[in-house]
C-alpha cells in the first residue's frame, strides 16, 4: 500500500491473519470489552512473535468471533457486562439476546475467563 494508504482489519476473527499481510491497525469491537487483551494481540502480531500470538489467538477466537454473527452488537455489549465494563443497553429495533445464543455466549465468555492464557499472566486481567 506504500505510504499513502494504511491497510486495517475490519473483522475482528482475522486481526492475525490481516497484519500478517500487512496491516497497520485494527477496527475492532470486542475491543471494547477486553482492550487488554485485543491490544497485546494485535501488538504480538505486529511484532512477529508467533508463540505468544498464537496462544493469544487461540484464546480469544472463540470471543471474537461473537463480532461475525447478526447479533454481533449485542453481543458484544455482553461481554462488556459480563467483564464489568459496560452494560447490554442496546438501541432499538435491536434488543439484548436471550435464550440459547445467550446461554451459548455466556458459556463462551466464562470458560475464556476461567483459562486465560500464560501470555496474560501479569496481574492484570479485564477478560
Amino acid at each position: 500500500a506504500g505510504d499513502d494508504l494504511a491497510l486495517f482489519a475490519g473483522l475482528d476473527d482475522l486481526v492475525v491473519e490481516a497484519v500478517a499481510l500487512g496491516a497497520r491497525g485494527w477496527v475492532a469491537g470486542l475491543v471494547n470489552a477486553i482492550p487488554r487483551e485485543s491490544v497485546r494481540l494485535f501488538e504480538t502480531a505486529r511484532r512477529g512473535d508467533v508463540v505468544h500470538t498464537r496462544e493469544l489467538y487461540e484464546w480469544l477466537l472463540p470471543l471474537l468471533r461473537l463480532d461475525t454473527v447478526p447479533e454481533f452488537v449485542q453481543l458484544i455489549k455482553l461481554v462488556q457486562t459480563e467483564c464489568g465494563v459496560g452494560n447490554e443497553r442496546v438501541r432499538a429495533p435491536r434488543r439484548p439476546v436471550t435464550g440459547k445464543l445467550r446461554e451459548a455466549t455466556l458459556e463462551t465468555i466464562r470458560t475464556a475467563r476461567a483459562h486465560p492464557p500464560a501470555t496474560l499472566d501479569d496481574g492484570v486481567r479485564t477478560a
